[in-house]
């Protein structure tokens, strides 16, 4: 059994996470950003937090949450202490946002004594199969390139730490229709029309937490 702490715990991604790692029989610590409220406190709108791993039988209202803030190095390290992985499943709309989150992900765990970070990604910044990445690719939309820079550069923050971290992010979008599991998933190049349930993806960041194949790079995933 291993213990995991999920950060963004009232997100889709990171809620998947946690019903996931719990099903596995895994020590799941969750981390929201306020007391009760919705999965738009986390950053993620959407409806109930049960089971969003299509069925098998976990409510993700059972597992253990804790209020923090991932900007904040003092309470990561708090939290992580004892802990064998850490997921971040963080959202937030502020171009600085996500490299603040990884600077104090990166002292936090630093300081916890916590190696392992699975951090959920964005394709945007992912390399199609010719190479391109696929936020530069026709018809591609601009109006979000800031954000996707934003993501790029906590990367850079990573990159520069001696974390053994890994960002996954689906290959093209999440199934946000059917979240449920459809069936395993691969590692593929950047695709805009490749879709992922968040059962499957939550399997792949369960997988990476618990027996980490792929180590200080970014990689796409699909069904």
């Amino acid at each position: 059994m291993s213990k995991i702490l999920v950060i963004g715990a009232r997100g889709r991604a990171g809620s998947a996470a946690v019903a996931e790692a719990r099903r596995r029989g895994h020590d799941v610590l969750g981390v929201v950003r306020t007391a009760g409220g919705t999965r738009a406190d986390d950053g993620e709108a959407g409806g109930a937090t049960a089971d969003p791993v299509g069925g098998r039988g976990v409510d993700v209202r059972a597992a253990a949450t804790v209020v923090g803030d991932v900007t904040d190095a003092g309470r990561i390290a708090e939290l992580a202490a004892g802990r064998d992985a850490v997921i971040a499943g963080v959202y937030d709309g502020g171009a600085e946002f996500f490299p603040r989150a990884a600077r104090a992900l990166v002292e936090g765990l630093e300081k916890a004594g916590v190696r392992r970070l699975v951090w959920v990604g964005l394709a945007s910044i992912l390399p199609t199969a010719d190479g391109t990445l696929l936020m530069g690719t026709d018809g591609y939309p601009r109006d979000y390139r800031s954000f996707f820079l934003a993501h790029q550069a906590a990367l850079e923050v990573f990159a520069t730490s001696d974390l053994d971290w890994v960002s996954l992010a689906p290959a093209g979008d999440f199934d946000h229709a059917d979240p449920s599991a459809k069936g395993g998933y691969r590692v593929a190049p950047a695709d805009a029309q490749a879709l992922i349930s968040y059962a499957d993806f939550a399997v792949a960041l369960a997988d990476e937490a618990d027996h980490p194949t792929r180590h200080r790079a970014a990689f796409g995933v699909l069904v």
